[in-house]
């Protein structure tokens, strides 16, 4: 069996920021033929999105596909809801555990896995203000320190 390519699209660089991710799941994603066209070539943007559970169906909402150049008429709203694809299980699943406080459904990276077009889900809880200046001191004490011992090793 032959190893299938994982092609990273975009990330949601600011999900990491906003929430703690608890859990990742993998989904796969309805589009149109533009729709992948355009994704293809890069011109997608995950920042503001979010998914919701609407009668045992996952959505993605907030996703931005520019329009492909090439596509006229064939073309889709860019901001339309699409339709995620996980098993009824898992969905049921990701339902209960956002019903608690505080959980939400966020959209971590679009990827390609061989052909397909696929979405990085993340079960996430948010992150105060005081855990985000936390996060920050952390990066920065290991950012100085790795700056120490690269310097000491010269």
């Amino acid at each position: 069996m032959a190893k299938e390519s994982l092609k990273t699209i975009a990330q949601n660089k600011k999900a990491y920021h906003e929430y703690f991710v608890i859990e990742s799941f993998e989904a796969g994603i309805e589009l149109c033929g533009t729709e992948v066209k355009s994704i293809r070539q890069g011109r997608v943007n995950l920042k503001d999105a979010w998914c919701t559970i609407d009668r045992g169906e996952l959505f993605v909402k907030g996703m931005h596909v520019n329009p492909y150049e090439q596509g006229n008429i064939f073309n889709k709203d860019p901001l339309r809801v699409r339709k995620l694809l996980m098993h009824r299980r898992e969905i049921m699943r990701l339902l209960g555990q956002v019903k608690q406080d505080g959980y939400s459904l966020i959209p971590l990276s679009l990827y390609f896995k061989g052909s397909k077009v696929k979405l990085q889900l993340g079960l996430c809880k948010g992150k105060k203000l005081y855990d985000k200046r936390a996060d920050m001191a952390a990066k920065t004490a290991k950012r100085d320190i790795e700056r120490a011992v690269k310097e000491r090793s010269r």
